[in-house]
């Protein structure tokens, strides 16, 4: 992943796309909504470094989830069993995951996630011994799992607002897709490698694997160009920062409900090692194969979602809605499909929908951030997304293991796509809209229009649920005077109903 020159790595002087070191709101120039290649961010040398780094390691900790939930079901026999091991890992950033986003905002990232890195390889070591020295039980990979998880809670945040360090906010949503992509390429092989590993030899060498693979991004950040970040000012250690951080998600809408959206998503809709492993297990009758097939399949169809992603120019809440609730639909028809063949088909396109949705909503959040707020609005999202794993998992695998897989996978798929619907509703309302139905030829059959007023333009223009789509500017940035301003991201809901 080392194509093409570092010529260009080097951000200009007093770029528009840097946080001002003396507070002065950067300027939003006309470069700031350009459409950008689907491979744009790689030009520059750091993330290049970055991206190399994080295949390697992402090919290990899917070979290392792999591993674990079958280690956990072969240890135990039950799905339950596997969703309390994905609850403990996500339970640190569900309790402490605003914290986090203030280590990261308080501390340089680089150095923050060269230790959080190195501590996660330390862990799959750890499972590695234990796991091939045969003294490991069940107890030992919730107590690792769990230390993950602390690492996590800084890991996250550091890791998601470094991107914009490494490549401006220019290039920010398309960094943001191609991370997604080189998660999902990593999830095609490690599955696939981790399913052969654990078949010929055990879990234990996945667990190794992982390991030995932080040292490629713990060296990718080593070889970084400092001078080359966009320089970002830290925030002082005082009191209320917490606080501060919570006020300024809860005052904006183009915040605050794709969080709440992705909340739900993550709590009821992605537990997905509970159910494949229940469906290979109880449905299919297959192996350890299968179930890394399975998750191959999710990851082609979320490869190509990112791909997509990273093609758009902008993020549009509109897109987040209705990927949540094509996620949803997806979810109930691969939960009651006949065959094991259909039910594998159905993987690829609900990998695309979760993908769709997990991209959709971080960049959008991201760009509508004031940097000096991004790692603690970011460890909100994260917190919300992955810490209400360990309040669904359980839960869900109580579910699966009294009704059955099906039944299961049925309830997260019906509130994945309620939830979509409901706020999707609620975003209407507060910009002001209301949907309307035209079947007469030559017209545009569904649009949103303001109450009581004109159509709203046609979709380019806007997001169509009635906040401003987000592009590429957060509001520090938005609100600053230029020649050809954007729309500030007001949270008055007379504005957002106006705004194009």
């Amino acid at each position: 992943m080392s194509t093409g020159s570092g010529a260009h790595s080097a951000p200009a002087p007093h770029s528009d796309h840097d946080t001002a070191s003396d507070g002065a709101p950067p300027v939003a120039g006309r470069g700031a909504a350009r459409r950008t290649g689907t491979f744009s961010s790689l030009r520059i040398r750091n993330y290049r470094l970055f991206a190399t780094g994080q295949v390697v390691s992402n090919t290990g900790t899917w070979m290392q989830r792999i591993a674990q939930d079958w280690l956990v079901l072969s240890l135990t026999g039950s799905s339950g069993a596997v969703g309390i091991t994905t609850a403990l890992q996500f339970l640190p950033m569900l309790l402490f995951g605003l914290y986090g986003g203030v280590i990261a905002d308080r501390f340089p990232k680089r150095k923050l996630l060269l230790v959080t890195q190195s501590a996660m390889g330390l862990t799959g070591l750890a499972l590695a011994v234990l796991t091939l020295s045969g003294h490991i039980q069940v107890w030992h990979v919730y107590l690792v799992a769990f230390l993950l998880g602390l690492v996590t809670v800084v890991d996250n945040p550091s890791r998601q607002a470094f991107v914009s360090e490494m490549v401006g906010q220019e290039d920010l949503r398309n960094a943001v897709s191609l991370n997604s992509a080189n998660f999902q390429s990593a999830r095609l092989i490690g599955p696939a490698v981790a399913g052969v590993l654990i078949t010929a030899f055990g879990s234990g060498w996945a667990f190794l694997f992982n390991g030995l693979s932080f040292l490629a991004p713990v060296i990718g950040l080593l070889m970084m160009r400092p001078a080359e970040l966009h320089k970002v000012t830290t925030v002082p250690r005082s009191k209320g920062q917490l606080r501060e951080g919570l006020r300024y998600v809860s005052g904006r809408p183009e915040l605050i409900w794709p969080i709440v959206l992705v909340g739900f998503i993550g709590t009821f809709g992605f537990n997905f090692p509970i159910w494949l492993t229940a469906f290979v297990n109880q449905v299919f009758h297959a192996g350890a194969g299968t179930y890394a097939l399975f998750n191959g399949l999710m990851a082609a169809g979320s490869l190509i979602g990112a791909l997509l992603a990273a093609r758009r120019a902008g993020s549009r809440l509109r897109l987040l809605v209705g990927a949540a609730l094509l996620f949803g639909a997806l979810e109930i028809a691969a939960a009651l499909s006949p065959s094991f063949w259909i039910f594998a088909a159905l993987l690829a396109p609900i990998g695309m929908a979760g993908l769709t949705i997990n991209v959709t909503a971080n960049s959008s959040v991201q760009m509508a951030t004031d940097p000096l707020m991004r790692g603690r609005v970011m460890s909100l999202f994260m917190m919300v997304f992955m810490g209400g794993t360990p309040l669904g998992a359980p839960l869900v695998g109580w579910v699966t293991d009294t009704f059955g897989a099906r039944i299961g996978f049925v309830t997260g798929g019906v509130v994945s796509a309620g939830a979509a619907a409901v706020i999707g509703l609620i975003l209407a309302r507060v910009g002001g809209l209301r949907l309307k139905i035209d079947l007469r030829r030559g017209r545009q059959h569904v649009t949103f229009v303001a109450r009581g007023g004109p159509a709203q333009p046609a979709a380019p223009a806007g997001d169509g649920v009635g906040v401003p789509s987000v592009s590429s500017v957060p509001p520090a940035e938005a609100s600053a005077p230029t020649a050809d301003p954007a729309p500030p991201a007001d949270s008055d809901p007379r504005r957002l109903a106006a705004a194009p």
